[in-house]
Formats: C-alpha cells, structure tokens, sequence
C-alpha cells in the first residue's frame, strides 16, 4: 500500500518521507516551477536459491554488457518481470543485461517525482518476487561481490514550468539554460552532504570506488561517462541532468528530496558550476584532479553522516525530524560495522599472531 501518513490532527506526519518529498516539491513551486521529473535506472543481482530457498552466492549466468541467450540465462526472468510491470501500466524503456555477471537493469519511463518514487518502492517488489517464481533471489544491495561492477540507479532529473523543460535552452551553451547551470551548480555543491541519503549503507562504499563505473569524484561533463553529474544528449523535453552516484539501497523519497533541495539552493542563489571535465577522472592523479578543482565524494558511510550534519541545505531537504533519526540509525550501522569482527580480518590476521 502506497499512502501518506498524517497525526490525528491531519496534518502531515514530520517523518513520513513521501510527504517530505511534497514539502519540498512546494518550495519548488513557490519558485515558479511546476514539475519535477525522475527517471531512474535501478540495476539489480540475480543468485540462485538453495535447497532451502535461501540466496546463495552463484550466480544465474556468466553474461556481460548486452549479452542475450543462451549467454544471459537472465533473460526469461527479466522478460517476465517487464511482462508483469507492463501489466501494471509501466512504460518499460530499455531491459538489458549489465556489466557484471548475474547483473540487469530495466530502465521505465520519466515521471512527475512522487509517482516515480512510488514506481521505484512497486519496482523493487516485482522484481524480488517473479525472480523467486524462477527459483531465483534478486538483490539490489549496492556492492554483492568484489572484483565486479556494483548496482546503481542513476537519477535522470528535469524541472519543468507549464509543459516546458527549464533545463533546455535553444541557444544557451550545450543547449542549456542558465537555470540547468545553476541547479547543475547546486547538486556539486551539495554532494558531499547528500551522499549520506543517496547512498545510506555501510556497502554502498564499496560500490563508489575508482576502476567500477561507478562515480567518486565531484565533477560533471556533457561528454563522458566517468564524471558524478553527466548531461546525456537528448535535448528538447528530453533535456536533463544524470547523478550517476545514486544506489537502489536508497529510499527513493528522501533522495528526491535532497537532491531537489540542493538543484533549487542552487537557482535561487544563482550558483556557476565549475568548468566540465571532459576527460577520464579515473586517469588522473590527485593532484590533477585538485588542480582542475575535482574533489573526492565521501569514503564511507561514517564520513558521509560527518558531511551530512554540516549541510544545512541537505538537512532541511531532510526535516528536523527525518534527519535526527536517520542519523542516529546511521550512527548504530556503522558502530555495529566497526566493532563487529570480519572474515578478512580472520583471513589476515589469526594465523600470524
């Protein structure tokens, strides 16, 4: 079931994420937007069950980018799963299978940032129940396996003013306007405070790290891919920005909302973004990536709750409400991490001393 949640008195309940995200779609309109667009790329797992019908680690195929049958044994049940989301009124985009072996995407149609949400928390359940149907387990954890590409769910985002893309400008540079810029601005100004949300588990560190696809570095690029923030070249009502950092492990309305938050701190304090950069971070040392002004993102859930608590933006994306809690959950995950005792320590240490 879908719904907001309201106090007795019916007003809208502080710590319900999806009326956060309405809280701060109201900012957007006291600016004179009228639209918030999402479109998202969830990537997923998929492991075979045990005898049991418990996951286990092996994985359902050996595939790579693209690959069909008999190389993706994926096929069927990602058919499947698109069948049913059509059946639900889901207008499917593009199916595929991803980088990493057992690893697919399906990509569904831009909508208005609530009904997106909603779509993701329907997705996810779909997806987790016809791959059982196949004797399979679906995961959307951030980072499964070492050695391979992680999941993401990059973020496709446009404001729209009366049926109009705010973010396309016929004549503008790369054909953007001054109020893509300027939100474009605000999200890398923010990044470092909003990675706690978009990327909320101890895991989803594993994923941002350089070698993976996935982005860790603070920059953006209307020409490659390894950038955080990349301009894909649809233009017209297609025209929008890409947060390639985004992974499935995040509630999809508080990441709305934050990354909302940061676009509008952007326009309204008519930010410039810093020049593209339109060569491969990943080949750069650091002190080339500091001299063209490219900083790291957060390396660890820790240090992402740290940025966190100095962003005053990203916490009233949140809610007083929403962050104290968040953040106290936080807070117990990493400390349960850090006192609990890991098979790699075990491996490393408990022969030698």
């Amino acid at each position: 079931m879908i719904c907001d949640i309201y106090n007795p008195d019916m007003t809208p309940f502080s710590g319900d994420p999806r009326a956060n995200l309405k809280r701060v779609l109201a900012e957007m309109h006291e600016l004179g937007f009228t639209d918030f667009n999402l479109g998202p790329e969830p990537e997923f797992f998929l492991f075979k069950l045990d005898e049991n019908r418990k996951p286990t680690l092996e994985l359902n195929d050996s595939g790579g980018y693209f690959d069909l049958a008999p190389t993706d044994l994926g096929e069927n049940c990602r058919r499947d799963i698109v069948l049913e989301l059509e059946e639900m009124g889901f207008e499917i985009e593009a199916s595929h299978h991803e980088v990493a072996p057992g690893q697919h995407e399906i990509d569904f149609k831009y909508e208005d940032a609530v009904t997106a949400c909603d779509s993701i928390q329907t997705f996810k359940l779909v997806v987790k129940t016809i791959a059982r149907k196949h004797g399979l387990h679906a995961t959307f954890m951030p980072k499964p396996l070492f050695g391979v590409n992680g999941s993401g769910m990059h973020f496709n985002m446009s404001l729209f003013k009366e049926g109009e893309n705010a973010f396309y400008d016929e004549n503008g540079e790369l054909q953007l306007s001054e109020t893509a810029y300027q939100f474009l601005a605000g999200m890398l100004k923010h990044a470092r405070g909003y990675t706690a949300v978009t990327n909320p588990t101890i895991n989803s560190y594993k994923r941002l790290v350089p070698g993976y696809e996935a982005p860790c570095y603070i920059a953006w690029s209307g020409k490659n891919r390894s950038p955080l923030v990349r301009v894909p070249s649809s233009r017209g009502l297609s025209t929008r920005l890409e947060l390639r950092s985004v992974d499935p492990s995040a509630n999809p309305y508080l990441a709305m909302a934050v990354l909302l938050k940061a676009g509008l701190d952007g326009v309204k304090n008519k930010l410039t973004p810093p020049t593209p950069v339109d060569r491969n971070i990943y080949g750069m040392d650091e002190e080339e990536r500091h001299e063209a002004g490219i900083y790291d993102l957060p390396e660890s859930l820790n240090h992402a709750l740290i940025e966190l608590s100095k962003d005053d933006a990203v916490r009233d994306g949140l809610g007083e409400h929403i962050y104290e809690h968040f953040i106290e959950a936080k807070q117990i995950e990493c400390d349960m991490f850090r006192t609990a005792v890991h098979p790699w320590e075990r491996d490393q240490y408990l022969e030698i001393y």
